[in-house]
């Protein structure tokens, strides 16, 4: 090629680019990877930058891949985190490293936290393979992407405008019926409903259900799509995850199973049973304690898992609610005082009114006021401590970087017993003039 013609081709390459970037997206996604690689890599990172954001996910990663190496952490480190995000989730975690790698410290940091969605929200369930298509795509592209992607089972597709937001759903019935150059815009359907990246688990069921979907588009905060979460994915990730914070959190390792060797399961259970027997005899060390007292009123035997049970449950209210904040990101370590303090005045408040029923009942069962007094008391304020030992647990474990469901109920059992045993036998003692 003559110097003169290809200086006027490249020239007309940046206007299209740097003037035109959503014309210049719609022709380049026609191109094979390699050549879109080859034009926008021709010109400045800061001219080529808003068509890089505006490619659909599949094709800029694939793009990506053809770049040269000097290239790829200029463009990656530039676009806008949450499309380089959308870009690396075309990619398996080993491939993303790799990207991460060629980054600077600070632009792999937050990529790596926008794509460690929290657990059980849309993000985390998502697949983040999902064809992004125009509306001028003809069905023959379309299947010709949905080969290129190597995916089974694909139902439904997804139109987006020039800024990558959703304009509507194809189904692939839909496609495989229709001509090959008919285009997405005359086959496409409204999209019933989306849901926000940070959705939990919650929200996403339930509009699974309501509209009877198979599929969910997931969107980020700007309303681009992202990815999709699949009913059937959503129902395997519900089980195993379910399954295994049953585990964890009474000492059993999140890795045995039902048909594990004895040997296996000896080895990961034995260290917890004998942490629990140490915590079992220290709280059995706190009745001792007591055992002049107990000795003297017999009640207090009878009426002291009463006190204990209380305490127990009101803690594990309060742990199942922080851990499920912390997996959902809706706090971190650096909202324990509110945490705290919320957790400490509900059990407060459910001390008062659960207090008020049992010292009814105890004065009724033994005639003793004094009796249904310090059951009362005492059950205010082991409920209290409990609340505060249920959200505060889970909160320390994770500020040292440790799992808040590992054994916390072996934990928090061990501090709601001896709550409950010391301050009923310890107001029991201080006022037993009135037993």
């Amino acid at each position: 090629m003559k110097p003169g013609l290809a200086n006027a081709i490249h020239a007309l390459q940046r206007d299209l680019v740097e003037n035109h970037p959503n014309d210049a997206v719609a022709l380049l996604e026609r191109l094979p990877p390699a050549e879109i690689a080859q034009v926008l890599s021709g010109h400045p990172n800061s001219v080529t930058l808003p068509v890089w954001e505006r490619l659909s996910p599949d094709i800029g990663m694939r793009a990506i891949d053809a770049l040269p190496e000097d290239r790829v952490a200029e463009v990656l480190g530039h676009m806008g985190p949450s499309r380089a995000a959308a870009f690396l989730s075309m990619r398996d975690a080993e491939a993303r490293e790799r990207y991460l790698g060629k980054l600077t410290a600070p632009n792999a940091d937050e990529l790596r936290a926008i794509l460690a969605y929290p657990a059980d929200s849309a993000g985390a369930l998502m697949d983040p393979r999902v064809l992004l298509l125009r509306t001028d795509t003809t069905v023959r592209e379309a299947l010709a992407r949905i080969r290129a992607l190597h995916r089974r089972g694909v139902r439904m597709l997804f139109v987006a405008d020039a800024e990558n937001r959703l304009e509507g759903q194809v189904d692939i019935q839909d496609v495989a019926t229709a001509t090959a150059t008919t285009q997405l815009a005359e086959i496409k359907r409204p999209v019933r409903a989306v849901v926000t990246a940070v959705a939990p688990r919650e929200e996403v069921v339930e509009i699974l259900d309501r509209y009877r979907l198979t599929d969910l588009p997931v969107v980020d905060a700007e309303e681009r799509l992202i990815g999709v979460v699949r009913y059937r994915n959503l129902m395997a990730a519900a089980e195993d995850e379910a399954t295994v914070a049953m585990q964890t959190m009474v000492g059993v390792s999140k890795d045995e199973r039902a048909l594990s060797k004895v040997s296996f399961a000896v080895r990961k259970r034995l260290p917890w049973l004998h942490i629990n027997l140490a915590t079992a005899f220290l709280a059995a060390a706190v009745v001792g304690l007591f055992e002049d007292t107990i000795a003297k009123y017999t009640a207090l035997a009878i009426l002291l898992p009463v006190v204990a049970g209380q305490s127990g449950n009101t803690g594990a209210q309060a742990l199942a609610v922080t851990m499920r904040g912390l997996a959902l990101r809706e706090i971190r370590s650096r909202h324990w005082p509110r945490v705290v303090f919320k957790e400490m005045s509900t059990g407060f408040w459910n001390g008062i009114a659960v207090a008020a029923t049992t010292s009814l009942g105890v004065w009724i069962w033994s005639g003793s006021v004094g009796l249904a007094g310090v059951i009362g008391v005492s059950m205010i304020l082991s409920m209290v401590i409990a609340g505060i030992f249920g959200a505060a647990i889970p909160l320390v474990l994770n500020a040292v970087g440790q799992d808040p469901a590992q054994s916390s109920s072996i934990v928090l059992t061990t501090v709601t017993d001896i709550a409950g045993f010391f301050s009923f036998l310890g107001i029991a003692t201080l006022f037993s003039g009135l037993l």
